[in-house]
């Protein structure tokens, strides 16, 4: 047994029985090839790679043998590899995903030309249908330069989907491990929120006290990066509104972010329906006047005057609510009965409870609370309760 298979389905089977066709080009991206290879096992993919020319001088084909624990192809021969693996064959690749691309190579897709192993691949799974995802790597200059540019959009109308470069030190590196699988995986994972519109609310508001000062809740957001990255692994049209938080968003998620219980009811009072909104944002009960300049620190005690803000949930739109309620050190009875009551008052479809001593980070224990009372329990990582509430979602 090859070693490669010690490390499948490690972290998740969300890729198994999946057939990827990772393509290396000439990028010296491509040093972290084998990394990928190997992240993309461990989520249960059958990783199959090309290489070019180029891609060869900056690492050997054997590390991709290993990472991958199949042959790598180099060159098209008499197996006809790009036919074999995505042409117009039952047993053809799920996947072609090509990290890195560099300019030369996402140009020469773009125009039809396939004078590499890997454009050729590439020319092929256009022609069959199979998801495409690109992931560039060049320098600065090479992805601002007009006609590169014109060649991105020129595949994004074709139905390639071309991921977003991270900009750093003047060079369009590519994203993170994380973000890559997570596309791969949206793309041809469980896919059973395919056209589904999701909006999560997340994170904290702050409210400021004066020029200086501000009060806010305690919430790392955590949850809600989970909840928008689960769903995006599952083909839902994702968006993540933000506020405060302690945790990095994927760069693959689309973000607006909000400061203070106003911002946040704009973005409300403007929003249009989704299918699916999930409100676990810790927005502020009360919000301070607020004094102009800084409150002088000489006196010994001040008095703050705080306004109840309006309930955001009661007006979002959308065909299904989940709200979120959280609470401390009080009996789970109590805990329900406060979830019927928003229920009641703003027509969630369901409330995910909890109590803040029982969350830490990347873990978490809630109460799904339905409307008739319904409960139920749920207990472990973030992500595996944020898949749960999904499923519940997604009943509606």
């Amino acid at each position: 047994m090859h070693p490669a298979k010690d490390i499948e389905c490690s972290k998740s089977e969300k890729l198994k029985g999946r057939k990827i066709v990772l393509g290396v080009t000439g990028s010296i991206a491509a040093v972290d090839s084998v990394k990928l290879c190997r992240e993309l096992v461990r989520h249960g993919a059958e990783v199959h790679v090309v290489m070019s020319g180029e891609a060869q001088k900056v690492i050997h084909p054997y590390s991709l043998e290993f990472a991958s624990g199949n042959a790598v192809t180099t060159e098209i021969d008499g197996r006809v590899q790009h036919v074999a693996f995505c042409g117009y064959v039952p047993d053809k690749a799920d996947l072609l995903l090509i990290a890195p691309a560099t300019a030369n190579t996402i140009s020469k897709i773009a125009h039809g030309i396939d004078d590499t192993p890997v454009t050729t691949f590439a020319t092929t799974a256009i022609g069959t249908g199979i998801p495409v995802i690109v992931v560039p790597a060049m320098h600065g200059s090479m992805i601002h330069n007009k006609i590169v540019l014109d060649n991105v959009n020129r595949l994004r109308e074709n139905g390639v989907i071309v991921l977003e470069a991270k900009m750093a030190e003047a060079k369009a590196k590519m994203p993170g491990m994380e973000d890559i699988v997570a596309a791969a995986i949206s793309q041809i994972g469980r896919g059973d929120m395919r056209g589904i519109d999701v909006l999560v609310i997340a994170g904290s508001t702050e409210e400021q006290v004066d020029d200086i000062r501000l009060i806010t809740n305690k919430s790392s957001g955590e949850t809600g990066i989970e909840l928008a990255k689960a769903a995006y692994e599952r083909g839902a049209n994702v968006e993540l509104w933000m506020g405060r938080c302690d945790v990095a968003v994927p760069l693959y998620l689309k973000t607006t972010r909000f400061s203070s219980t106003a911002s946040l009811k704009e973005l409300v009072d403007g929003m249009s329906e989704r299918d699916i909104v999930l409100f676990p944002a810790a927005v502020s009960d009360y919000s301070p006047d607020r004094y102009s300049g800084k409150i002088p620190s000489t006196d010994e005690f001040i008095t703050l005057t705080l306004r109840r803000n309006p309930k955001l949930i009661d007006s979002v739109k959308a065909k299904t609510v989940v709200g979120f309620k959280a609470q401390s050190r009080i009996e789970d009875d109590i805990l329900v009965a406060e979830a019927e009551d928003l229920i009641r008052r703003s027509g969630c479809a369901f409330v995910v409870a909890n109590k803040v001593e029982q969350v830490s980070s990347g873990s978490t224990r809630v109460l799904m609370v339905g409307v008739n009372g319904s409960t139920v329990e749920i207990s472990g990582a973030k992500k595996i309760v944020a898949d749960k509430i999904l499923d519940r979602a997604m009943k509606r």
